[in-house]
């Protein structure tokens, strides 16, 4: 049972980073590139529909992740489990504070209702985005490493 466990948190957590390395180094750049700011409309529907899916992902990956440093905990791999989950849960508290207030203001604008510094907000997002992604991609490594010890 421990071993789905890491297995399925590590692919959970996984496929996260991958979402979220995507918007940081593909999507959004894309969408900055698109003439007459037409990237707007689909960051404001991107904001919208992640910020709707992305919080119960973050938080069922520090679920998972404390479930099993709790399984595993003076095992060999557990403090990379533990360090891998309270990296996590930096991600969730960063999202909360830095990234969602940005996030519900950008999936609130319309074309007729954006703000004049509408720029700097989403770079604002992003580059605080790329220390997330940093602080996940690391949290990620760390869960893989255990995944191997234990195995």
């Amino acid at each position: 049972m421990r071993d789905v466990l890491a297995v399925v948190t590590v692919v959970v957590v996984g496929v996260m980073v991958g979402v979220e390395f995507a918007v940081a180094a593909f999507v959004n750049p894309i969408l900055d590139r698109l003439p007459n700011d037409g990237g707007l409309d689909a960051r404001g529907d991107g904001a919208r529909v992640l910020g709707r899916v992305m919080p119960f992902w973050y938080i069922g990956s520090v679920v998972l992740g404390a479930i099993w440093a709790a399984v595993t905990w003076g095992d060999a791999g557990a403090s990379f489990v533990t360090a891998g989950t309270l990296l996590l849960v930096l991600s969730v508290v960063m999202s909360i504070l830095l990234l969602v207030p940005i996030n519900s203001r950008v999936a609130s604008w319309s074309r007729e209702g954006v703000p004049a510094d509408w720029k700097q907000q989403v770079g604002r997002w992003d580059r605080f985005h790329y220390v997330r992604v940093g602080v996940i991609v690391l949290a990620f490594t760390l869960l893989a490493v255990a995944l191997v010890r234990a195995g």
